[in-house]
């Protein structure tokens, strides 16, 4: 990063240290925050580790907080993606995640992930259940429900799932045409909050977003989500998440309108609970307060 860009992530998450963390196949940027048990916040697509910002340092009061890029993501790295997109499969992400935590002496933490943060979680969940003490999703329903249930709205609403997976290099040349037109539009559609986000936190998503290597892991990632990662999910199908599960979602966003959420996570899971909040799909930008107090009661046990 560079000076400006280092102010900026200082200023959004004051007292945050910031680490490079070498894992076996990746190195990922993280922001590590407060006292008391661990606590690891990911984001999802477009964003970055900074989408916390909002509550972040109110959960620093109570936790030690560590916010991560995932590979591929912001500051992280962007290994190639490998025979199958292996290395963008939830299952190298999350191993990432979990090394993270153990070089930060961590051996099990309470896990919050929103988005594509949220399918490594679970995947995490699924593969280190004894790393993941709690599990916190947000909006979002289980990655094989999702596809298996595709109708025309879902397509429509969430077209770039099948838009980013088309094979190397498709999407990546297209995007690379007008990136900051697509980010926009993609956040413009994610944000049901006027101002949300705000033109800085913009900006930095968009510095990530300029270079063809992020782009580039991004449609990885979402091809490995069509494709090696279905093939995982389907091996673990009669599997379930033992650590107690927490779903929220936007009440007015994409996922809580076409899904009953509660009950799709109750077929992965074993012990759901969870709610709507009046916002749309990025809840932490949206609707701090509100996600805030929920996963406050729910981390507090």
């Amino acid at each position: 990063m560079s000076q400006s860009e280092s102010l900026l992530a200082e200023s959004l998450l004051p007292g945050f240290a910031r680490r490079r963390i070498v894992t076996p196949g990746a190195t990922i940027h993280t922001a590590v925050g407060g006292h008391g048990p661990p606590l690891l916040l990911l984001h999802g697509h477009p964003q970055t580790h900074l989408t916390w910002y909002r509550v972040a340092p109110r959960l620093a009061e109570r936790f030690t907080v560590v916010t991560a890029d995932l590979r591929g993501y912001g500051d992280s790295s962007k290994p190639a993606g490998g025979a199958e997109h292996v290395n963008y499969s939830k299952r190298a992400m999350a191993a990432d995640q979990v090394e993270v935590m153990r070089q930060l002496g961590f051996e099990r933490f309470a896990l919050v992930g929103h988005d594509r943060g949220g399918r490594v979680a679970h995947r995490m969940a699924l593969d280190h259940p004894g790393a993941v003490e709690r599990i916190a999703v947000l909006d979002i329903a289980p990655t094989a429900t999702m596809y298996a249930r595709t109708d025309r709205e879902f397509a429509t609403r969430y077209f770039w799932w099948f838009f980013l997976i088309q094979p190397f290099d498709l999407p990546e040349r297209l995007i690379a045409a007008d990136p900051e037109y697509f980010l926009r539009k993609h956040l413009l559609g994610q944000s049901k909050t006027p101002g949300v986000p705000e033109e800085a936190l913009v900006q930095e998503y968009l510095r990530c977003y300029s270079d063809p290597a992020t782009r580039h892991a991004i449609c990885e990632d979402y091809r490995a989500a069509a494709g090696i990662d279905l093939a995982h999910d389907a091996a673990d199908a009669d599997a379930r998440i033992t650590a107690p599960l927490l779903a929220l979602w936007g009440a007015r966003g994409t996922v809580g309108a076409l899904y009953d959420v509660l009950a799709t996570w109750r077929e992965k899971a074993v012990d759901v609970r969870g709610h709507a909040i009046d916002c749309g799909h990025t809840l932490q930008e949206e609707a701090p307060e509100a996600t805030l107090a929920a996963l406050l009661a729910f981390l507090a046990g």
